[in-house]
């Protein structure tokens, strides 16, 4: 009975964190969409009006890098947006979620990391629902090949993770530092234009390159796009290089809260 004590209570507050995450991911999908009419569709809306702009702007300078197809740039700029917006807005919401829910946190004893994880899996679900979908059915006519969608899991695990790292990163500084949202909102923006979205990777000059692979996005977004817009496998280089670099972002977000959570209640 002593040996099995601690697996047990380990076992309870894993199913009890389960059901709080559960609880909180519903709640905020409720609150998100009460009374809209396309739901977590909304989301497609900023991606497709952005696609066309690009399009009409740089649509027959960039053909050239995609077959001179105007329809293979319009997905990859698609793709691209997809990936951006997902991380923008995952990131951004859970930046605020630790010290918007501290009137809670002096009231009840709650697991303080189910606030920024329960923001990034909210988000993850709209991705599923909303933008999943479109890319499964980009890649499965442009490649022919079910197993092409089965490795597109890859990249999107990987801006999971990356979302999940940033979340727990961000949020903890912002306990700290309330001015964060204003800094966060320009490097969301270096790592917009940092990553090949409206632009092919081709173009970018070699010297910069080793800059701009420090970009944890740079390599989700090549992925998806040599998947679902190119309809060929990536090299395992660059599939491990973005599953790596989602772990990495994980661990250094993870390390950076464990770190700092005691300081947490003082300040909120």
């Amino acid at each position: 009975m002593a040996i099995s004590s601690p697996f047990r209570s380990s076992f309870s507050s894993a199913q009890r964190y389960w059901d709080l995450l559960r609880v909180l991911v519903r709640r905020n999908l409720k609150v998100r969409y009460r009374g809209s009419f396309l739901g977590p569709y909304w989301s497609l809306l900023n991606p497709l009006i952005m696609t066309v702009l690009y399009a009409a702007i740089f649509g027959r300078t960039f053909a050239s890098y995609y077959d001179n197809s105007l329809a293979k740039y319009v997905l990859a700029a698609f793709t691209g947006l997809i990936v951006i917006n997902f991380f923008s807005a995952a990131t951004t919401q859970a930046l605020t979620s630790i010290v918007a829910n501290g009137g809670l946190l002096n009231k009840v004893r709650l697991p303080t990391s189910i606030f920024p994880a329960s923001v990034i899996i909210a988000n993850f679900v709209q991705f599923l629902i909303g933008s999943m979908p479109l890319l499964v059915l980009v890649t499965l006519i442009t490649s022919k090949n079910p197993l092409h969608v089965l490795v597109l899991i890859v990249p999107v695990v990987s801006l999971l993770l990356v979302c999940a790292g940033i979340a727990f990163l961000t949020s903890s500084l912002y306990v700290f530092f309330r001015d964060l949202p204003y800094f966060y909102e320009l490097l969301v923006f270096v790592l917009w234009i940092s990553s090949p979205i409206f632009y092919p990777e081709e173009i970018v000059p070699p010297q910069l390159k080793p800059i701009l692979a420090l970009n944890p996005l740079f390599p989700v977004i090549s992925s998806v796009r040599q998947i679902a817009v190119l309809g060929t496998l990536p090299s395992l280089s660059l599939l491990a290089g973005s599953l790596l670099s989602g772990m990495m972002m994980l661990g250094i977000g993870w390390l950076c809260f464990r770190s700092w959570r005691s300081l947490f209640m003082d300040l909120l």
